[in-house]
């Protein structure tokens, strides 16, 4: 990308060079054509019928110059300037321009045309991920509403008690995980959209973890999954609502990506003033192209748990650490495991 900075119009000084050089010439001219004619007549009257003829020339000459040079440097950009608006408010984010000077020498026209082709391409970006983010949620949307709709007519039918029973838990299961995307599309959105900062207060990071953890103790006793805290005793200025959306999503993760008797390690440290949280799994691991993408909207590397989620948690998560002030970042292998980071400045120690 070209720097703004550099994108400056080149001297207006030089651009009138050439106007400036044909006005000079038109004067001599007029002038030389004067001496000439008094040299050759004393009459004042010949004289001035000569001199205007001269001048209505000159000016003529001036005019079509000026209005060669208009076309050139002002009608033709305009002209382009405007088709390529009015197909961008057609909708049509393709359109691309030329500049009529090479970079380093750009005028008024040239920045233009520059920022019109920026517009245009961000546009086109924004349009495609709207109509790929749509795409996605619809998608979502009608894997847990069509088990819903065929599972509520099953349930209509005469069953046995235990498959009722069995069937009425799918359902539950399938309208949780409506609700949880519902819910996540609502959150990324706000956040998305917002423009208030989050209100933020002393938070225990001890205490904030420590209270996401015991909700999945449960689920991590029927796992038979063994869980390593190590927390320092730590406090920071943020806000405690969305710190929560973190911990729950990368704890989620966690426990649904371990087998078995594995293992979650759980770490919160301070180290240069900043805290430092890793949730750290021995589940399926990541390959380095999932990795690049892990954070994406509806993304989802392991695809054997996708009936589990919707590929929006580690999204939602990246955008909350990006507006509380932090960052994630994730270490990953094939077969050992995962290991997520988070880095939140400003510690404040716990008194």
């Amino acid at each position: 990308m070209k720097r703004k900075d550099s994108m400056r119009p080149k001297n207006g000084f030089v651009e009138a060079l050439p106007f400036f050089a044909l006005v000079a010439v038109i004067i001599q001219i007029a002038v030389l054509t004067y001496d000439a004619v008094a040299k050759r007549t004393e009459n004042k009257g010949q004289i001035a019928i000569i001199m205007l003829v001269v001048v209505l020339v000159l000016a003529l000459v001036c005019t079509v110059f000026d209005k060669i040079r208009r076309k050139i440097t002002v009608d033709r950009p305009v002209e382009k300037i405007l088709w390529a608006t009015q197909r961008i408010a057609a909708g049509d984010f393709s359109v691309r321009l030329g500049t009529a000077h090479p970079y380093g020498k750009y005028n008024e026209y040239d920045l233009i045309i520059e920022n019109l082709n920026t517009l245009a391409e961000e546009l086109g970006k924004s349009k495609l991920l709207k109509v790929d983010f749509i795409s996605n949620v619809s998608h979502e949307l009608k894997t847990p509403l069509a088990v819903i709709r065929n599972y509520a007519a099953l349930l209509q039918t005469d069953l046995d008690e235990e498959t009722r029973d069995k069937y009425v838990k799918t359902v539950s299961r399938a309208a949780k995980r409506l609700s949880d995307l519902v819910t996540n599309i609502l959150k990324l959105n706000k956040l998305e959209n917002q423009d208030v900062e989050p209100e933020k207060e002393l938070v225990d990071l001890t205490a904030s973890i420590s209270q996401t953890v015991v909700e999945f103790e449960e689920w991590i006793e029927r796992k038979n999954i063994t869980l390593d805290c190590d927390l320092d005793d730590l406090k920071i200025v943020s806000s405690p609502s969305y710190l929560e959306i973190v911990w729950n999503n990368l704890l989620s993760n966690a426990v649904k990506f371990t087998g078995e008797n594995g293992l979650i390690t759980v770490r919160l440290r301070e180290k240069d003033g900043d805290a430092v949280i890793t949730v750290t799994d021995t589940g399926c691991g990541i390959s380095p192209e999932t990795g690049a993408r892990i954070f994406d909207k509806f993304y989802q590397g392991d695809t054997s748990h996708a009936q589990e989620g919707n590929g929006l948690g580690l999204a939602l998560v990246k955008k909350v650490i990006d507006v509380i002030g932090g960052e994630i970042s994730v270490r990953s292998e094939l077969g050992k495991g995962s290991s997520f980071t988070v880095i939140l400045k400003g510690v404040e120690h716990a008194r």
